[in-house]
């Protein structure tokens, strides 16, 4: 008897307790429904454009001109690629058809006429993100066009018991200005939210530290979730 009242009691903490933690009601659909939902995609997206950035090793190709062509030129950390005889030109944020109009224009200026140039990326930048804060294994991890937050906290072993899901942070820099958004990864699970694309370079922070400078400075700034702000 005295055992089944003990049961008792740890069921109704156990109930109490369930009360308190933040539940998100799933609105994705499920059993047979979800697959009606999310069918087989009739074809498969092209991939987006690929964008220069550093790390990228080019191989630049001047028909017909030697002096001026050359393999596995590294874009820089500031984003620029030294060039035989041009010199320094910016590459970073431009497709490669892009760069290659820019190196035409100079060429055509100052030495060959109708110059027919080509630039091709032959090894890629390694892609990554950055995961820490409340996470069972911090750390760097490579990323693929189409990784999404839900990926990143699953590549970091998934956020542990203490985390607070809804201070999940993601920080990025563009055109040299830092940005960054606080999302709700309990909402985003759950399918009340969308689920904010990881692009190379982000660092994604779950459950930060209100004693830390940088993310109290960030939270008065990007005081809402789900959205992206400068910082």
């Amino acid at each position: 008897m005295k055992q089944i009242a003990n049961l008792l009691v740890l069921l109704v903490a156990g109930m109490a307790l369930a009360a308190c933690q933040k539940t998100v009601e799933s609105r994705l659909p499920s059993g047979a429904d979800a697959y009606t939902a999310i069918s087989v995609a009739p074809e498969v997206a092209r991939p987006a454009t690929y964008v220069l950035r550093p790390g990228d090793r080019l191989n630049l190709d001047v028909f017909r001109e030697e002096a001026f062509s050359a393999e596995k030129l590294l874009i820089d950390s500031t984003g620029n690629v030294t060039l035989p005889v041009l010199g320094t030109i910016h590459a970073e944020g431009k497709t490669s058809d892009a760069l290659a109009a820019d190196i035409r224009a100079r060429l055509a200026s100052s030495y060959l006429r109708d110059p027919r140039v080509s630039v091709m990326v032959e090894t890629p930048a390694l892609a990554t993100v950055s995961v820490e804060g409340e996470v069972e294994q911090p750390g760097v991890y490579e990323i693929a066009p189409g990784y999404t937050l839900l990926t990143a906290l699953a590549l970091a072993r998934s956020p542990t018991d203490n985390a607070k899901m809804d201070e999940v942070l993601i920080m990025r820099t563009v055109d040299g200005r830092r940005m960054g958004g606080r999302f709700d990864a309990a909402e985003i699970r759950a399918g009340a939210s969308p689920d904010p694309q990881i692009l190379p370079g982000d660092v994604v922070v779950v459950g930060y530290s209100r004693t830390r400078g940088v993310f109290q400075d960030f939270l008065k700034t990007v005081p809402l979730l789900n959205v992206f702000a400068y910082y």
